[in-house]
């Protein structure tokens, strides 16, 4: 194996261009100049793809980009000591030593391994004051070898007595976003990436859609502090309590990461720093989620997207389902879909001129009884979505003790309906599930004998909370709530011409804000809690259209981005020409935050830009009283859509004008791009 560097990869007092793109690009080039690449373009696209999804810059001047690529055989490490300094993200200002480390694709863990080993070295003032010294490449190559290579061996007097190796420091982080889609993992990645910076052993849990794998109770157990980077309420918080704790909104490591790894091992080491309440080995016996910094306003965002996050998936299955039912059955299928349940089978199948269903797909006997049974599931899943959003917010209060209070609060905001009260609907859900999880927290604090702990979180808690909550609900809250969501409700209907255009504007730029933060999921609740009230209303109701104008405007910011990559591609670098490939697949399917890394590089220009489009976008999708029936999907749902020409104008209206707004916007200002004439990837 060859020597990790050598004087032929160092440059010293060099003027290497005026951006890390192209630094980083000179590295590459000296690498394959000193034959250690098998492909520059190759090396530099996957460096640049690296850097992309979080700056390398270190405090103290420093920087370290470094990629696992195909364009390299062999571990390898260049160094340039600058003249001048090249912004490469760091806090303090610009690096004047960088380092670029590669490693094989499918090789090991070599370049992780080196990180570690460089950033310990580069905190000692000694080691970087003797790379600013150094005269000599060769003087540069030692002195990097030194830290970064294989130990000598020890002379044989020291065999026998080994030095003690310190202590590797450990955290854990847990990191979690209402839709589990995008910020989740970024988040994670921007943690890692830090702590791999600051040579700290991390073990991240991924609270996301896809799944987690929970940390085990040893990585818990041996963890020096814990990190909280969510939005929503951690999942079995009281793993982790007593731990020190820094915790945040999910978007706070994409620009903090390494002050949180800081933050992080300062508590580890304070007797008096904020901890996860509760003591070790507590168990869910309740108590506010609290600490570790975390503001009041994000302690109450984070409580309401918890109960938003568990609520979204019953509002996507019913939604899809019921729009489903009318593809198959018709819209006269809400009619006679318990009819036809209760009195067919697949193989006694129902009439339907006897039951008047005129609209079944191909006008069968099959799809209609189909469509019968989707309407009824699709129904019965929009029954748990008030039940939802209360438990869950009960659940970020109070952990599990707050689940069962909560849900049950939920389903008084929906089933007083049958007692001739007015449903107070998700207003009355949120009301509720706050008043539950506060009862639960309250009973929780209770000095109970030893004896009657073990009762306390699954039937104490429980059952007072439930009792008390319900009987507030019932005899104090339930009629004001009822006519407040009615007032609300007929607001709504009554809103035509402009101020139906105005609403739609308004929710265009809420949805476009944030991708997928807390404005965003506000539109998007609203919309869909309209959407559960007339799902199986036939027509077009003013619910449906907010609907439309909402996924819509969703859609707009990832195309439009896409877009401009495609028209001004010399305005992107490398990693957001790559992010807009997939910003069209993301934006056709309603996932907002396919737009977040152009946002993150460049939100002054780029949020602007695209709130704009989505405000054409939702004042034109409620102009034309479109309409649409599911509450996810896209494009991959036009079934469910009344109106589906207005559909594609409002859209592509919307993406043009933020692609436009994109580019123009671009184009003026200062600019950190790869111009055309300097590509990476040559012809």
């Amino acid at each position: 194996m060859q020597d990790l560097i050598n004087a032929r990869l160092v440059r010293l007092d060099a003027d290497l261009g005026a951006d890390k793109h192209a630094v980083i690009r000179a590295l590459a080039q000296l690498v394959g100049d000193a034959g250690r690449a098998t492909d520059v373009d190759q090396l530099v696209e996957d460096a640049f793809a690296r850097e992309a999804t979080s700056a390398t810059g270190l405090p103290g001047g420093i920087a370290i980009p470094h990629c696992r690529t195909a364009g390299v055989a062999e571990p390898v490490l260049a160094f340039a000591r600058l003249s001048p300094p090249v912004d490469f993200g760091a806090k303090d200002g610009p690096a004047d030593l960088v380092f670029l480390i590669a490693a094989p694709a499918g090789g090991d863990n070599t370049h992780l391994q080196l990180l570690t080993k460089l950033a310990r070295a580069l905190v000692k003032p000694a080691f970087t004051d003797a790379l600013r010294a150094a005269t000599t490449p060769e003087e540069v190559a030692e002195l990097v070898t030194e830290v970064v290579g294989a130990a000598p061996a020890p002379k044989p007097a020291e065999a026998a007595a080994p030095a003690t190796p310190a202590k590797k420091r450990r955290l854990v982080a847990v990191t979690a976003c209402p839709t589990g889609i995008a910020h989740t993992y970024m988040a994670a990645e921007a943690l890692e990436a830090a702590a791999d910076r600051a040579g700290v052993d991390l073990q991240v849990e991924t609270q996301g859609s896809a799944g987690s794998k929970p940390l085990a109770p040893e990585t818990i157990a041996a963890a020096d502090a814990v990190i909280f980077a969510v939005d929503v309420g951690v999942r079995d918080r009281g793993r982790f309590a007593g731990k020190p704790l820094v915790s945040s909104g999910v978007k706070r490591p994409f620009d903090q990461a390494d002050q949180m790894i800081t933050e992080a091992l300062a508590y580890a080491d304070d007797p008096n720093a904020p901890r996860v309440e509760g003591s070790a080995g507590a168990g869910d016996s309740g108590g506010v989620p609290s600490g570790g910094g975390e503001s009041w306003s994000h302690h109450v965002r984070r409580i309401l997207m918890t109960g938003v996050s568990y609520m979204i998936p019953f509002v996507a299955a019913g939604g899809l389902l019921i729009a489903l039912s009318f593809l198959l059955g018709g819209y006269d299928i809400t009619d006679h879909a318990g009819e036809i349940v209760t009195s067919n089978t697949i193989w006694n199948l129902p009439d339907l001129h006897d039951l008047g269903l005129t609209h079944a797909l191909l006008d069968n006997s099959f799809f209609a009884y189909l469509g019968a049974v989707v309407f009824v599931l699709g129904a019965t899943a929009f029954k748990f979505l008030v039940p939802a959003l209360a438990g869950y917010i009960a659940y970020a209060i109070a952990d599990r003790p707050g689940i069962a209070p909560g849900f049950v609060m939920g389903a008084l905001a929906v089933d007083l309906g049958g007692f001739g009260i007015a449903q107070s609907g998700f207003l009355g859900g949120i009301i509720g599930g706050v008043l539950a999880g506060v009862l639960a927290v309250w009973i929780g604090r209770w000095r109970v004998p030893a004896a009657a702990r073990g009762l306390m979180p699954v039937m104490v808690i429980p059952l007072i909370a439930t009792l008390v909550a319900g009987v507030v609900m019932v005899a104090v809250l339930a009629r004001p709530l009822g006519w407040l969501m009615n007032q609300l409700t007929n607001g709504l209907n009554s809103m035509t011409g402009g101020s139906a255009i105005l609403l739609g504007v308004v929710l265009g730029l809420m949805m476009a804000f944030d991708m997928g933060g807390p404005l965003n999921k506000v539109a998007y609740l609203f919309a869909t809690t309209g959407l559960t009230a007339v799902a199986s209303v036939p027509g077009n109701p003013v619910e449906l259209q907010v609907m439309a104008a909402v996924m819509l405007a969703g859609m707009v910011p990832p195309i439009a981005l896409a877009l401009a990559t495609v028209v001004r591609p010399s305005l992107f670098n490398l990693p957001e020409r790559e992010n807009g490939k997939a910003g069209w697949l993301f934006g056709a399917s309603f996932i907002t935050e396919g737009a977040i890394p152009f946002a993150a590089a460049d939100p002054l220009r780029v949020i602007p830009a695209i709130m704009l489009g989505s405000a054409v976008t939702g004042g034109l999708s409620m102009a034309m009283e479109v309409g649409v029936r599911a509450p996810h999907g896209g494009i991959f749902v036009l079934f469910a859509v009344h109106n589906i020409a207005g559909y594609f104008i409002a859209l592509i209206a919307g993406v043009l004008v933020g692609a436009a707004a994109v580019v123009v916007l671009k184009s003026i200002g200062p600019k950190d791009i790869e111009s055309s004439e300097t590509e990476l990837v040559h012809a």
